[in-house]
């Protein structure tokens, strides 16, 4: 009979010590922090290590990888997170054209992926596949429509584009061309390059035959230098706009002088000193910043706070989804896809998150705001 007691005590005991373990909640993690878009995906791995460790009282299991910039180990990697570690949700790939290939496999797993990316197209038009993803970056619309107005402000009447071939620069030439023309600019060149071009004299020529008052360059983490620098050392005096793809150190620390007196219209973070106490953000965005430098000895680029909002949208997402299933069944990550998408007032490093059934992006104004650069640092800009 004692025999019996003690094993039954210890079968408990072993059953016990398993529950944890089933509770737990798993996150994957997919950065670019080597390749072509490790400006990007450096401080997006590193934020990682800043990510909460406990959600909703269970504590958190990360698995995190790096894609080396490749689209095709992208879909391999999020694959893996789906079938070998069974992930609640993933936060990742680092860049556009990985993440527009990524959708599909989230989709058909039902599994939230909140995508750190510049382009809107990952959640823009909405379907049934991207219902799946949350955009931890501001649409293209909101960010343009700055540029914009600082361009009708500047007297701006004609403008040329050069954008990246991708996801991320067609979707800008999508979205900026007929907001500009509607604000009486006229776009009078368009030109495309490749990420990887070590050359842009040929876009850059033709741009500046068609004499247009300012250049806009859509691209993001380090292709965005090379088109400026281009521009610049060819004669250009219009004023260069760029995208919030290039709100990274890199920019300014590769493009040098060439790259002085660019407009450009991002997050807080650059200009964090100069923004009001009120703005919402700031304190975050602060708080953020120190604990990236004591960890990593340096600040991050505003690419990190993505992730670290996407951990923000987590914490306040998944206690509700608790409420209805628990973590690793496709009924959990169903209520998390929906709790993700009711988030209200939900105050990030970089604006404010009110998602809607048609918007996972969810910024709206307190999202961005408009710098210059001036002898090496961004210096804001009243819109």
């Amino acid at each position: 009979m004692k025999r019996q007691v003690l094993f039954s005590s210890v079968l408990v005991s072993l059953l016990v010590t398993a529950i944890p373990a089933l509770a737990q909640l798993k996150i994957g993690l997919v950065s670019s922090a080597t390749g072509p878009g490790a400006v990007v995906g450096i401080s997006q791995k590193n934020t990682g290590q800043l990510l909460p460790k406990k959600i909703g009282g269970l504590d958190v299991e990360y698995f995190s990888y790096d894609d080396a910039s490749d689209p095709t180990q992208s879909v391999q990697l999020i694959k893996k997170l789906l079938s070998e570690h069974k992930v609640d949700a993933i936060i990742g790939p680092s860049l556009s054209p990985s993440a527009m290939g990524v959708i599909q496999f989230a989709a058909e797993e039902k599994t939230p992926l909140l995508a750190p990316v510049g382009t809107a197209a990952v959640v823009l038009p909405m379907d049934d596949k991207k219902k799946w993803v949350f955009k931890t970056t501001q649409n293209d619309d909101l960010i343009a429509d700055a540029l914009i107005a600082r361009m009708v402000k500047s007297g701006v009447k004609t403008v040329g584009f050069i954008g990246v071939a991708d996801p991320f620069g067609e979707n800008w030439a999508k979205v900026f061309t007929p907001k500009a023309e509607k604000a009486g600019i006229k776009v009078v060149a368009t030109e495309k390059y490749q990420r990887s071009d070590q050359s842009v004299i040929g876009q850059a020529v033709k741009v500046m035959g068609a004499k247009p008052d300012a250049v806009l360059i859509a691209a993001a983490g380090g292709p965005t230098v090379l088109p400026h620098a281009t521009l610049v050392e060819k004669g250009y005096k219009g004023t260069i706009y760029q995208t919030h793809g290039a709100a990274a150190p890199d920019f300014v620390k590769l493009g040098g002088k060439n790259v002085e007196g660019a407009v450009m219209a991002a997050s807080l973070m650059l200009v964090l000193d100069q923004v009001p106490n009120s703005h919402p953000s700031k304190k975050i965005a602060a708080d953020y910043i120190a604990a990236y430098e004591k960890m990593h000895g340096s600040k991050p680029a505003t690419f990190g706070a993505n992730v670290y909002d996407a951990g923000l949208l987590l914490q306040s997402a998944v206690p509700v989804a608790l409420k209805k299933a628990k973590p690793g069944s496709v009924e959990f990550r169903t209520a998390l896809r929906d709790a993700l998408e009711g988030t209200k007032e939900l105050v990030g490093t970089q604006g404010v998150f009110n998602m809607t059934a048609a918007d996972h992006s969810g910024f709206d104004k307190r999202g961005r705001v408009l710098m210059t650069l001036k002898d090496g640092a961004w210096k804001l800009l009243a819109e």
